[in-house]
């Protein structure tokens, strides 16, 4: 059974991520503080909200430089994606974690192209990842979220909503979704099959 350190950043997916990580047989730690990070095989950063809170939650609890300094696979949902980067807009401009190169900017509205973007879209995948084994070439995913990472060369999965912007990303131990795999029926349960199971440590 694989444990998973689950960072409680105020995000109100927090309880959804854990009910579907429990389905797959993960053992789940909540995280508040620094000390629960200790002995995690793997780390989730969750998140719904904004960029400016969030990042002022992790570094009130003691997370920021631990999670900078982790040295096992480390998965980024929605929020908690855009927090892996250097930088996000959102707020007049915020610093994030700095673990993926790349500013996370606003998605753009223009006739038929709502934000924030809502609801299901298809998946595009660019490379091969061990996050993308067994999800089929365009397979759905929900979205819920108004600021968004371009494509970059870490980007593995894109989505189209008025423009490309990365859906999936991987750099080194650390992993990204932009989409809710929590809500995404069986795409959702792969990504995170494959996290628990694929991601090397």
């Amino acid at each position: 059974m694989t444990e998973v350190a689950l960072i409680d950043a105020g995000g109100a997916n927090l309880g959804s991520v854990r009910y579907a990580l429990e389905r797959l047989g993960a053992q789940v730690r909540l995280v508040r503080d620094a000390d629960g990070l200790r002995d995690a095989r793997r780390v989730i950063l969750p998140g719904v909200g904004a960029a400016v809170p969030a990042m002022q939650r992790l570094h009130a609890q003691g997370l920021f430089e631990p999670l900078r300094q982790l040295e096992v696979p480390l998965l980024g949902i929605c929020l908690g994606m855009q927090l892996l980067f250097e930088r996000s807009e959102e707020g007049g401009g915020v610093a994030t974690l700095g673990l993926i190169p790349g500013t996370v900017r606003k998605l753009v509205p223009a006739t038929g192209i709502r934000v924030p973007h809502m609801g299901w879209n298809r998946l595009l995948p660019l490379r091969g990842s061990p996050l993308l084994r067994d999800i089929p070439e365009r397979a759905s995913a929900y979205f819920v979220h108004s600021y968004a990472a371009p494509l970059n060369a870490h980007t593995v999965a894109a989505c189209d909503h008025g423009g490309l912007f990365s859906a999936v990303v991987e750099h080194g131990r650390y992993f990204g979704a932009q989409y809710h795999p929590e809500r995404s029926g069986d795409t959702g349960a792969l990504l995170l099959r494959n996290f628990l199971q694929d991601t090397a440590e």
